[in-house]
C-alpha cells in the first residue's frame, strides 16, 4: 500500500495535511482509493472511491497530486521532520513477554492515533538494555507529544512508566526529554 502525504501552512500558520492511498484487497482485481485530510493534530476527514483497479488508481493519484500542488501542498522530506521517541523503562535488561506485548500494543495504538491526525508515522522500535524505544517521525513534534500522551493514556498502556523525548532528524542520539517534567537525562541505549 503506497501512501502520498502532503502538507501546507495556511495564512494563520496552521499546518494542514492531505494524504491518499490505494488499498487493494487480497485476491481481488480492485481495491479502494482513500483520501484523508485535515488540520494537523485534529481528527481528519476521509473519503474513498470503491472498486478501483490499478489503472484508475494511477489516474486518481495523479489528480490528487495535481490538486495538492495547485493548493500549495507538498511532501515533507524526512530530513525536514523531527524524531519523537516514546521510551518505557523495563524491569529486565532484555524485556519480558509482557514488554513485547506492550511494544506491539503501543505501536498499534500510536500508528492509528497519529496517522488519522497527520502527526507522523511509527518508524521502528527496539529494546535497549532496560528500555523499549518507539521511534516516530513527525512534522509537528509538539503536537505529536501531546497526542502521544493522550493516546497512551486512553489505551491504558503504562502511562506513568513512559518518557518522551524529541530530536532533530539528523541527530536522533541527541534526544531531549520533554515528558515527564522536569526533564531528566534520556538516552536511546
Amino acid at each position: 500500500m503506497a501512501i502520498i502525504r502532503t502538507y501546507r501552512l495556511d495564512e494563520k500558520n496552521v499546518l494542514h495535511f492531505r494524504e491518499a492511498w490505494f488499498q487493494q484487497f487480497e485476491d481481488e482485481e480492485v481495491g479502494q482509493f482513500v483520501i484523508n485530510h485535515g488540520s494537523v493534530g485534529h481528527m481528519s476527514t476521509t473519503s474513498d472511491v470503491q472498486d478501483v483497479n490499478n489503472d484508475r488508481a494511477d489516474e486518481l493519484f495523479a489528480g490528487f497530486l495535481q490538486a495538492c500542488s495547485d493548493e500549495g501542498y507538498a511532501e515533507i522530506q524526512d530530513e525536514d521532520q523531527s524524531w519523537v521517541i516514546v521510551q518505557y523503562s523495563l524491569k529486565s535488561a532484555t524485556g519480558t513477554e509482557r514488554d513485547r506485548y506492550l511494544e506491539k500494543k503501543a505501536k498499534e495504538a500510536l500508528t492509528g492515533h497519529l496517522a488519522w491526525r497527520g502527526l507522523g508515522t511509527v518508524e521502528s522500535s527496539d529494546f535497549a538494555p532496560r528500555k523499549l524505544n518507539i521511534r516516530i517521525l513527525t512534522p509537528a513534534p509538539k503536537l505529536a507529544v501531546a497526542a502521544i500522551k493522550t493516546c497512551i493514556r486512553e489505551a491504558k498502556l503504562d502511562f506513568t512508566k513512559m518518557s518522551i523525548g524529541t530530536a532533530d532528524y539528523a541527530t536522533p542520539g541527541k534526544i531531549k526529554s520533554v515528558h515527564p517534567m522536569p526533564p531528566k537525562p534520556m538516552t536511546l541505549n
